[in-house]
């Protein structure tokens, strides 16, 4: 820019010192550079649930959900009718520690389909005949232990199905099977990072499930206390 005798003059924003330049572009390449790695993960910046753990009775095929280590809900489910293990390939459920690492579908009707992990706009209703897609929510699930850690690339969810008449029995291809409206109550309580332990042994023989039967002694679906002396004289046979 010139001024009225010809000379050049400098732009105001070109005034800043080249030392403060340089150290502004640096704080800007850093500051991109935080947001592709955490477009890169999807996991550096979230603030994990530590208050809530879920706790997966294979033999129950109930699942407990615990809140600052005490028990609040139970749930019917239903694990693979292939058994338990982490083989690639085997559709069976995975044993262990694992945690939820995503959370799909928030603020979808209940019922909604999901392909890929996403939603297709088609909606069902429990129990719609010929019909077990993914359905409502899905929580994908991360392994913690090494024999599972191939539990995310397995893709192994928490999600809901149609097939509700199912529940209760093993059922799936290595998922982890919920009610359509359950999976979303459930969705609602847990955050990202919420732990997720599956076990073979029944629930009543945990002190967390045992004090959920004492609490809810009407809760229908739990298993009874009067099944706990059954299966802990079998486990000790």
């Amino acid at each position: 820019m010139l001024d009225e005798r010809g000379a050049r003059v400098s732009h105001p924003g070109s005034m800043i010192p080249v030392t403060r330049r340089a150290q502004f572009l640096g704080l800007l390449l850093v500051a991109s550079a935080l947001a592709l790695n955490a477009c890169g993960t999807g996991k550096e910046f979230i603030r994990k649930d530590t208050r809530n753990k879920l706790l997966v009775s294979v033999s129950d095929q109930r699942m407990l959900l615990l809140r600052d280590g005490k028990p609040v809900k139970s749930y019917v489910v239903s694990t693979s009718k292939f058994g338990v293990g982490s083989q690639t390939d085997s559709y069976r459920t995975p044993l262990g520690r694992l945690e939820i690492a995503q959370k799909i579908g928030d603020g979808q009707p209940v019922g909604m389909v999901f392909k890929g992990r996403r939603p297709t706009g088609e909606i069902l209703r429990a129990n719609a005949p010929g019909r077990d897609p993914v359905v409502s929510r899905v929580l994908w699930l991360d392994g913690k232990d090494r024999h599972n850690s191939n539990t995310f690339q397995r893709l192994i969810y928490i999600h809901g199905t149609p097939e509700e008449w199912r529940l209760g029995r093993p059922a799936s291809y290595g998922c982890i099977r919920m009610g359509m409206q359950d999976v979303i109550d459930l969705f609602n309580r847990v955050g990202e990072g919420a732990e997720v332990t599956v076990i073979q042994k029944s629930l009543l023989q945990t002190r967390e499930g045992q004090d959920y039967a004492r609490q809810r002694p009407r809760d229908r679906s739990y298993p009874s206390t009067s099944s706990a002396h059954q299966i802990v004289a079998g486990a000790l046979d």
